[in-house]
Order: structure tokens, then sequence, then C-alpha cells
């Protein structure tokens, strides 16, 4: 008889991919590297994909409209590069943009530098392990049966109130 555990057998079934940036963080990302130093694309993307970890790696038709959007706004501007690359370096009005919302920029570095932690350090490996199982049996539960609101609530509290000891420890 096959294997009975979903989260066992959970590789034939499809997992649904959650957005890693919301909108307007990708920008400010990007803002936040060229304010460090002077940027070509290519360096760009590689600052995101070393954040982000996780064989993550935006192509260049994420981050260019995301420099060019900077480009327009005068946040960033543009310079030649002797090997005529374009090198892009942050303007006043950017630094004032980046320092308006210097919260929220914390929040993005804070919660991929958790994320990169936990997907690279072999101490977190049960950690890791246990929230896939999570969220695997939370998708196959949700796919394969059609849950009433008592259940969606059950779940949920059960969520929270492990959440809540975690937080205790």
């Amino acid at each position: 008889m096959p294997n009975a555990n979903p989260i066992e057998n959970s590789e034939s079934t499809p997992t649904p991919r959650k957005r890693l940036f919301e909108a307007g963080q990708m920008k400010l990302l990007v803002l936040h590297f060229i304010a460090q130093s002077p940027k070509f694309s290519y360096d760009i993307i590689k600052d995101v994909a070393s954040l982000v970890g996780g064989n993550y790696k935006p192509s260049t038709g994420t981050i260019c409209p995301t420099i060019n959007y900077l480009e327009e706004h005068h946040y960033t501007q543009a310079e030649l590069s002797a090997d005529d690359r374009k090198q892009y370096r942050i303007t006043p009005t950017g630094l004032q943009h980046l320092e308006e919302n210097q919260e929220i920029v914390k929040k993005i570095l804070d919660r991929f530098n958790t994320r990169k932690q936990i997907q690279n350090n072999e101490h977190y490996v049960d950690i890791k392990r246990a929230m896939e199982n999570l969220k695997t049996s939370l998708r196959l539960k949700i796919q394969h049966t059609e849950l009433n609101p008592e259940q969606i609530r059950e779940i949920s509290g059960k969520i929270d109130q492990a959440a809540v000891e975690i937080a205790r420890m």
C-alpha cells in the first residue's frame, strides 16, 4: 500500500509560491543597495540574491524596471562607466526617500536575514523541517477538504497558540 503520510507524499503536490516582496519593497531594497555604493544592475541582482538566499535570483525583468522607476523619480542617476555600462548612484532625493522609509527597509532586511539564518544554519534544520511540514499539511488540508468556519477557527487558533508558546520560551 502506498505511504499514507500526506507530508511525505507532498513532492507530487504543486507548491504555490508566496510573493517575496510586497508592493514597493523591491524598489526600497534596490535603493538601499545603491545607497551603500554605486552599482551596476548586475551588482544589484547579486546583492538581492545574497540577501534573500534560498537560490533566489531576481531577473533583469524585475531589476531593470525597478531601476528605471528609481531614475524616473530622481532617486538615482546613471553614469556611464569606462566600458559604457550604466552605473547607478543615489541622489539627494533618493537619500531623503530612503530616510523616510528606513523602518520599512529595516523590516525587509530583518525578515530576509532571519529567513537566511533558518535556511543556512544547520542548528535550525529541525525548525525549518517543522515549518515546511506545517505549510505542507495546511496546503494539503485546504486542497483536499472543504473546511467549515469552525475548522478554520480551530486551525488558526492552534497556530496562534503555538506562536504564543514559542514567543514565551
